[in-house]
């Protein structure tokens, strides 16, 4: 890998997971198939505003999909796309990464 040089895909890439709270959301939806209560039980910190609009950006990404099942009520998951899961080497390196250093 070439390190001199800036790589598209990787800004890319930095663009989608450095924002506020994505990684956060990754690694919550890295336990499995959440509801919108769910997430902010985990991290209520978050406005449902923002949690809204980045949950939106992830599923625009293929990172996060929207499965909304036929009850009464309607119930709403969100969970991790296989590409979402791909993430999931990223999350345990940055975890560790942060228990060594931080």
């Amino acid at each position: 890998m070439d390190y001199t040089t800036m790589c598209p895909k990787y800004e890319a890439g930095i663009e989608i997971l450095g924002k506020r709270w994505t990684g956060l959301l990754i690694r919550v939806l890295l336990g499995g198939p959440k509801r919108f209560r769910d997430i902010k039980e985990i991290v209520p910190e978050m406005s449902d505003k923002m949690l809204t609009e980045r949950l939106k950006e992830l599923e625009a990404a293929g990172i996060v999909v929207r499965n909304v099942y036929p009850e009464t009520p309607v119930r709403v998951e969100y969970e991790l796309t296989p590409k979402g899961m791909d993430l999931k080497n990223v999350v345990e390196s940055i975890q560790a990464w942060s228990e060594k250093w931080i």
